[in-house]
């Protein structure tokens, strides 16, 4: 017997703001029946499991246990950057001087992800 993860849930004050957030970094639509005020709401991603934004009552307070870590389909560098323009906040550079690493983010309630490499970064000069 095994257990299929069926969805990443997340947290929330605003679960339509942090869905759409989340719909642009993905490139994913939001689940078509989603309407502002839901209090929960879905991205699907295609294969696999769905973000799914759960509204709670209290606010985030300290580091994720657990967070999503992304494969840009671009260069690493220039996601990051598209990401603080949809609203992401920078939290820490761990990019080594050879190219390798990634940098950490937190979407716009706090919650830390990463970003890693793209698959064309890692077959690159620096491997």
């Amino acid at each position: 017997m095994f257990s299929t993860v069926q969805n990443v849930a997340v947290d929330c004050a605003d679960a339509y703001a942090l869905a759409r957030f989340w719909s642009g970094v993905t490139g994913r639509p939001l689940d078509p029946e989603a309407r502002p005020g839901d209090r929960e709401i879905q991205v699907p991603l295609g294969e696999g499991p769905v973000l799914h934004f759960n509204e709670v009552p209290e606010a985030k307070t300290v580091k994720n246990r657990i967070h999503l870590c992304l494969r840009p389909d671009t260069s690493r560098d220039p996601e990051v950057d598209r990401l603080l323009g949809l609203g992401a906040s920078f939290v820490a550079d761990r990019r080594e001087p050879d190219g390798a690493g990634w940098v950490v983010l937190a979407d716009p309630e706090g919650n830390e992800f990463c970003v890693l490499r793209s698959e064309s970064d890692r077959r690159g000069p620096h491997g």
